[in-house]
């Protein structure tokens, strides 16, 4: 009698799923392993040859893979040979062995110690937008850049991101030093920024140059994550400035963004917004001696 292989005492959805695997898309080897688990008793390689419609060598061939796998067993008879035999585990689910190998997406869906699967329900709930005073603001809108109401646009170099920075910070009369590295919230906090006759805490982001083509939340960070470090401020307004055009997608985030800061600060107001290539030229013509260039004749 062939000694049992397999212990039906561990997980059976992961002995099921070792069988199918180790058949895996062979015919040839389905075949053997059907031949083997047909009817009782231990067979011949000739037997399962004439069951599987297979040559003798090839049969060979396959069932030694299923030994060594411990799909089978292999024995030794004095007298007949080479003779294999069924595990009784794999016999009792010979069945939905071969479905499952015959249809491998029904296998992923079968649970097993490292593919549990597990009940998924998503939780919905409305946040009242009495509590979100989230608003998108330009430029024209801040009472600091009030000049670049009556600027004209005209044509201007992209200037590199320290000299725009220190541009704006000196229109805002800051005074700070803001030295950049990789870790960090924005590229300039201030709280001296006049917005409705008050003066409201900011933080921006700049894009210098050396970032080319449409800018999208990718290109912001190292790891595509400036836009949610820049409202980790403990700021109310948010802008991102970039020498070029912005992607909508730039402006979705910083609105998703504002309404959960204005949320979680129980419907504070938060202000967001982007400085263009456009928009950048009319600062630049409105504030030149700010930014160290030569003003523009209005």
């Amino acid at each position: 009698m062939p000694a049992q292989v397999t212990d039906a005492r561990s997980n059976a959805n992961d002995q099921i799923d070792h069988a199918v695997k180790v058949i895996g898309r062979s015919r040839d080897r389905l075949a053997v392993f059907e031949a083997i688990y047909h009817g009782k008793g231990r067979k011949t390689p000739e037997a399962i040859a004439a069951r599987a419609n297979l040559p003798r060598k090839r049969v060979l061939e396959e069932a030694v893979k299923l030994a060594k796998q411990h799909i089978i067993v292999q024995e030794t008879d004095p007298k007949r040979g080479i003779l294999y035999g069924v595990d009784s585990f794999y016999d009792a689910n010979k069945a939905k062995i071969v479905r499952l190998v015959k249809d491998p997406k029904k296998l992923a869906h079968l649970p097993t110690k490292t593919r549990p699967h597990t009940t998924t329900q998503t939780a919905r709930f409305d946040i009242p937008t009495r509590q979100m005073r989230a608003k998108m603001i330009t430029i024209d809108d801040i009472d600091s850049f009030a000049a670049v109401r009556k600027a004209t646009l005209n044509s201007t170099a992209p200037l590199p991101e320290a000299q725009f920075k220190s541009g704006i910070a000196s229109i805002l009369g800051e005074q700070g030093r803001f030295t950049d590295w990789g870790g960090e919230r924005n590229d300039l906090y201030t709280t001296t920024v006049q917005l409705n006759g008050r003066r409201v805490a900011a933080a921006f982001a700049f894009k210098g140059p050396a970032t080319t083509g449409v800018l999208t939340p990718k290109k912001m960070g190292k790891n595509g994550d400036q836009i949610q470090r820049l409202f980790q401020s403990p700021a109310s307004i948010f802008v991102v400035q970039y020498w070029g055009q912005i992607d909508q997608s730039v402006v979705e985030q910083m609105e998703k963004l504002a309404q959960l800061k204005s949320y979680m600060g129980s419907g504070v107001e938060v202000w967001f917004g982007i400085i263009d290539a456009a928009d950048s030229a009319r600062l630049v013509a409105a504030y030149g001696d700010n930014f160290q260039v030569e003003r523009v004749a209005q």
